[in-house]
């Protein structure tokens, strides 16, 4: 369950971060960049969904 979070957030992430890009009319690496960054932070809200309410 663990994992399949942490990939679910992954997911959620940069694709919330590729719109943000897109919208806001970024280039193609900027928008790859802010992905990255959301990636990330999806990353980082599942470790905590999971750390704080399944353990």
């Amino acid at each position: 369950m663990y994992r399949l979070l942490m990939y679910i957030g992954m997911i959620l992430g940069g694709y919330i971060g590729w719109w943000a890009g897109d919208y806001v009319g970024l280039g193609l690496m900027s928008t790859f960049l802010v992905s990255t960054f959301g990636s990330m932070a999806g990353l980082y809200m599942a470790w905590r969904i999971t750390t704080d309410y399944l353990e």
